[in-house]
């Protein structure tokens, strides 16, 4: 939700032009710069600027721009960058970062151990899924800030929806052993057993079915 707010929050002409001119500026840009630059009231320039910075898109920082210190040389001014944090919203939810993380993070260990990809791929999201649910505490909170949707089903749960679906789309057997190396861990981590995480691939949601009711 705080993503969504942050991309409604730019979506202003006055607004997105001030982060635009923001993000191309070589230094922080004050009030009185970016209003100049638009040709637009300062307190306009004010009260915009300070909506994205409170939506994270935009930090803010204070600094004499005169370069002038010490007694006499007036308050520092407002001043506005770019926030170094990315913000991406995606319908249904993807989590494409963190497969790509898990990706990046099996073929450094790979060229350093010589280990072949697909078993340290699945070392690499196993301590993945091992720190998500340790910081998680349960494997529901896991698959809930996946969005991987979970509906009880049978003898278990199928989770409606894959993160990491064009990923898992064009490469299966490769993006599914992670999830599921992922999973399992996770379950593992928050004192379920991994072995209830079991791959069952589908077209039409994720590769992994849990086992059991739900906990926590």
């Amino acid at each position: 939700m705080d993503a969504i707010a942050a991309i409604a929050a730019i979506d202003d002409p006055v607004r997105r032009a001030l982060f635009d001119l923001v993000a191309a500026a070589p230094h922080p840009v004050s009030r009185n710069a970016a209003a100049e630059a638009l040709g637009i009231p300062r307190g306009t320039a004010a009260f915009h600027l300070d909506r994205l910075a409170e939506a994270n898109l935009l930090t803010v920082d204070y600094t004499r721009l005169t370069g002038r210190t010490g007694p006499g040389a007036g308050r520092p001014a407002k001043v506005y960058r770019v926030a170094a944090s990315e913000i991406a919203v995606s319908i249904p939810d993807r989590h494409y970062d963190l497969m790509g993380s898990l990706l990046a993070g099996a073929i450094e260990a790979s060229a350093d151990t010589g280990e072949p990809v697909l078993d340290a791929l699945r070392e690499t999201a196993g301590a993945a899924g091992r720190t998500a649910g340790a910081e998680a505490g349960t494997l529901e909170a896991v698959l809930d800030a996946g969005g991987y949707q979970p509906v009880e089903s049978g003898d278990g749960r199928v989770l409606m929806n894959c993160p990491f679906h064009r990923l898992a789309a064009a490469h299966t057997e490769v993006v599914c052993a992670a999830n599921h190396a992922y999973l399992a861990a996770a379950a593992d981590a928050t004192g379920g057993d991994p072995a209830d995480v079991v791959l069952d691939l589908a077209v039409d949601r994720c590769c992994v079915r849990i086992l059991g009711p739900a906990s926590g």
